[in-house]
Order: C-alpha cells, then structure tokens, then sequence
C-alpha cells in the first residue's frame, strides 16, 4: 500500500465557508478522485497555513510514497505569512519527497519554491473552465499525458500563472491563457509534474464555486454582470455533458500508474 501526503492550499476559513456553503474541499474532492481509481492508498492530509505544529503531527517526510499539493484560492504574489509558511513546507516536500503532483495553486508553489516565477495573467483567466490545452511533442512523450486528447477543455478557476520556470524544466502543455498548462522539473531527487487545471474536480464543482463566490468574481472584474456569469454557466453545463470522467481525470490515473512503479 503506498502513502501519500496531501497538502491542503486553502486557509481554514476558506475551507469552512466552502463546508457551510455546501461545497467541497479541495482535498474531499481530490480523495474522492482517487478513490476512484484505488482503494490502496495510505493519506494523510496536513494544511501548511492553518496546521500548528505541523511536523509534530506528521510522519517524516522521506515516509511517503509521493505529494499531492491541491489548489487554493490564494496569490502568491501577496507574500503572507501563511503563504510563507506553504513555500517553505514545500521546499522541505522537494529535498525528501521523490514523487510530486502539483494542481493549480500546488504548481504555483513548487515553481515558486524551486526558483521560477507567478504573476498575475496578464491574457485572462479560467473561470470554472479552461479551453483548447494543447499537448506539445515533449507532452505527447510524457507519461503524465498517456492516453489523453492532445487537445482538450477541462475544469480550470485560476488568475495567476507561471512566467517563468524553474530550472530543468520542460514545458508540456499551454492554451492561449496560459502558456504553462502542464510542465515537469525536477530538484535532487525529486520529480514534480505541474497541471494549471483541475483534473480531480467536476464541472459542477466548478459551477458551485462560481456562485459561491459571484460577489467577488463581480468586484475584481472577473465577470461584467450577472448576465453574463449565467451565460458561462450555461457554457459549462454544456461542456460537462461532453466530457467523460476517465477523460477528465487521466492525468491523475497516470500519476498514480507513476507512483506505483518501483
């Protein structure tokens, strides 16, 4: 049986909210995704921004298998202590872990943490989806890209994204948004594979999530009215009745393929 850390990217508050909202977390959503294709895996989740102590509540770090870091609604450009606190626990997660997978926010901050660079997109962002990611001949050659559609639209809530990666780094897939939709690098002995998108979470999630927060997508601009949020709603609905949840979710069945090998 193979033991996994999962680390949690949202402030407790956050993640409370998204309870009394009637949301999952993140990490309810990824475990259940991976429950989904296993039933043999060892997890223990820890929350580098809200956990106190957090090593006294956790097994050493060489213990586990592989790392999944999962997304948040955080920027890492704002420098906080808690944000701090999740780039320095990652640092430590690359110096003896020797299997990562980094969602969203966790690709963020295994960029962030390994030397690159995240600012503020500067083409627009993914709100609930992300469309046309394109598969580059490094891709198609990358086992975290085995049997997907070179090009396809997937569950995406993201503002921010990486200009500048880190060293030994290959970029694996982009849209017209994001160039970094997909990247690999590696530190020592540890290899990350990097997705901007969310594999693990559902097109109704994302839904669910763009009503939850449609006061604050309405002020940063994200959406011009609430016309127009009912219309990318109805877009999405759309697209969920197109995907197929293996589709969806075959980076993170080849992750664990990956973890499983000796």
């Amino acid at each position: 049986m193979k033991k996994i850390l999962i680390v949690e990217g949202n402030l407790r508050e956050e993640n409370q909210s998204f309870s009394e909202a009637g949301i999952q977390t993140h990490t309810e959503s990824l475990k259940d995704s991976l429950a989904y294709f296993t039933d043999k895996l060892k997890t223990h989740v820890v929350n580098p921004s809200s956990d106190e102590n957090i090593h006294k509540n956790l097994d050493a770090l060489e213990s586990y298998d592989g790392l999944i870091w999962g997304g948040s609604s955080l920027n890492i450009y704002n420098n906080t202590p808690e944000i701090k606190r999740q780039i320095e626990f990652m640092k430590e997660c690359q110096k003896k872990i020797k299997k990562i997978l980094a969602i969203c926010w966790g690709m963020q901050v295994a960029v962030t943490a390994a030397g690159g660079e995240v600012k503020k997109a500067i083409k627009g962002s993914h709100r609930g989806i992300a469309s046309n990611i394109e598969i580059n001949e490094n891709g198609l050659n990358h086992p975290l890209y085995k049997n997907k559609d070179q090009k396809f639209n997937t569950p995406a809530f993201n503002f921010d994204e990486v200009v500048t990666m880190p060293e030994n780094s290959t970029l694996l897939a982009s849209n017209s948004i994001n160039n970094v939709q997909g990247l690999n690098f590696s530190i020592g002995d540890c290899d990350i594979w990097g997705l901007q998108y969310h594999p693990e979470i559902t097109y109704n999630k994302m839904i669910n999530l763009i009503i939850f927060r449609k006061k604050r997508l309405l002020e940063r601009g994200a959406f011009k009215d609430k016309n127009e949020i009912d219309s990318h709603i109805e877009h999405i609905e759309r697209e969920n009745k197109k995907l197929d949840k293996i589709s969806r979710m075959r980076e993170l069945e080849n992750w664990l393929d990956y973890l499983n090998l000796e």
